[in-house]
């Protein structure tokens, strides 16, 4: 008996939606996934399989044959009613009225089936059903939540087991030149001082120049997030930390840091894979200075806002290690730092210091957003040219950064309903104040339109920002450029 049959709650067929081939579950115990409304209202879902070997009740495995996959399926909201945890991490136990997951902060737990949890809260739980379509194969259906019409699946995605899953070593390649005197490296946890909330843990990151250990701990700091180890967000402290205005880079970066006008725009594939692990590197600080920024300004803030943006950190952090990778791979006489760079990106990004509203637009809805224009023309020179490792690298970096893109939207939409204001117009107002020349196409309007960006975002839209920031238009122009360079 499936989870939608023993618990029907009598809502239409029309109100599940479709998330997955039955058998493309066997994969993970766990997926992640977003849900969003025709009205643009999101919610975040848990999906958890059991097999018979990982119930309590049943030390044998019984293998991931569909009949079990199927028969061991809960789906419920992906945050824990009492103070928002991420519940993708939470615990599996057995106690006296069935299964119930436990929540990584306060140990609160929560009936599977039922959601109610002896604390007295509820969390909300959601119906399955196993339909087969007419070529015979099995999909799992879910319950779609109340008060919201033609929901779509916008994310799905496995939860590793490892709450940061474990990066690329890169520790035997040669990322940069070492310093003429090498000193004792630093720890990943400073002895002095060592950070106890996520704001620090933030400003840590965006004050660490070296590159690796910045991705060491954003590895280290949203482990400890996820799993309930940290005294708390922290952004509604008096004293939470200030994030510097642009984060150190390593002397021999800093050296090779030169104007953006200077940059060239036909590149070779190392060329282009370092100028992309340097976009990936500002993407890392952005996705902590957005926690650091905005979060004390704004206590309001859910800690969804912080999960995801967690996620991000890591999702870019991941993403630079693999571009490092394959730069010291495909051309170890260029490590990474070696060439020249820009901070455009970065700088973009300080015209949105005033407001979050204008964060969200500008990197998420405008820089990320071009991304998924360009990306897939990057991705097709690098396979005419027979490097399908580097294509593997770029796919993976694509769909995460469609993600990230719906990230945006949805932040911008909250804050946008927080303020009473309708999303699409207030986005175009935000890009004409905070960008300068038109947002141009052609668009990737398939992956904008999943992420949540309709054409009427961002058609016929051109900035008007003024001259108050001098060079913005230079920077954000090659910000694109070093984009769409591997398209040329």
């Amino acid at each position: 008996m499936t989870m939608g049959e023993g618990h029907a709650s009598g809502r239409a067929r029309d109100e599940y939606l479709r998330v997955s081939l039955l058998t493309k579950l066997a994969s993970h115990s766990r997926f992640f996934l977003t849900l969003r409304s025709q009205e643009g209202t999101y919610h975040s879902l848990i999906l958890f399989r059991l097999t018979p070997g990982q119930l309590p009740e049943n030390g044998i495995d019984e293998g991931d044959t569909p009949l079990n996959v199927r028969d061991q399926i809960y789906v419920m909201e992906a945050n824990c009613p009492h103070l928002g945890a991420d519940m993708s991490h939470a615990e599996i136990e057995e106690c006296d009225t069935g299964l119930v997951a436990v929540c990584p902060w306060h140990r609160y737990d929560f009936d599977l089936k039922t959601g109610h949890s002896e604390t007295g809260l509820k969390a909300c739980t959601y119906n399955t059903e196993n339909r087969v379509d007419d070529s015979g194969m099995e999909h799992i259906w879910v319950e779609t939540p109340a008060g919201g019409r033609n929901w779509r699946l916008v994310e799905f995605r496995p939860v590793s087991e490892d709450p940061a899953p474990a990066l690329p070593d890169l520790s035997h390649l040669r990322i940069s030149s070492p310093s003429p005197a090498p000193t004792a490296p630093e720890l990943i946890v400073p002895v002095q001082d060592p950070p106890t909330t996520l704001m620090h843990w933030a400003v840590l990151i965006l004050k660490t120049a070296d590159p690796m250990l910045k991705v060491q701990r954003t590895r280290q700091a949203v482990q400890l997030f996820r799993t309930g180890q940290l005294k708390s967000i922290g952004h509604r402290s008096a004293n939470a930390p200030m994030p510097p205005d642009i984060p150190p880079r390593e002397e021999q970066y800093a050296r090779n840091t030169v104007d953006p006008g200077k940059m060239a725009r036909r590149k070779n594939r190392a060329v282009m894979l370092h100028a992309l692990a340097n976009i990936e590197q500002w993407a890392i600080d952005l996705a902590w200075d957005i926690i650091a920024r905005y979060g004390p300004s704004h206590p309001d803030l859910p800690p969804a806002f912080f999960a995801d943006f967690t996620k991000m950190a890591l999702d870019e952090s991941k993403h630079f290690s693999l571009l490092t990778a394959r730069l010291a791979a495909l051309s170890p006489s260029t490590p990474y730092g070696s060439l020249p760079v820009h901070a455009g990106l970065w700088e973009s990004a300080r015209v949105t210091f005033p407001s979050l509203r204008a964060r969200l637009a500008i990197i998420h809805l405008v820089h990320e957003a071009r991304g998924l224009d360009v990306n897939p023309g990057t991705i097709e020179k690098f396979r005419r040219a027979g490097d399908l490792d580097s294509v593997r690298v770029l796919e993976t970096i694509h769909h995460d950064e469609v993600t990230h893109v719906t990230t945006g939207h949805r932040w911008f939409t909250w804050v946008c309903a927080k303020q009473g204001v309708d999303p699409v117009q207030t986005f175009r107002e935000e890009v004409k104040r905070g960008w300068r020349g038109d947002v141009k196409g052609p668009f990737n309007a398939e992956d904008r339109e999943r992420a949540g960006l309709t054409p009427d975002f961002y058609e016929d839209l051109k900035g008007e920002m003024d001259n108050e920031w001098g060079q913005e238009k230079q920077l954000q122009a090659t910000v694109a450029i070093e984009y769409e360079g591997a398209t040329r």
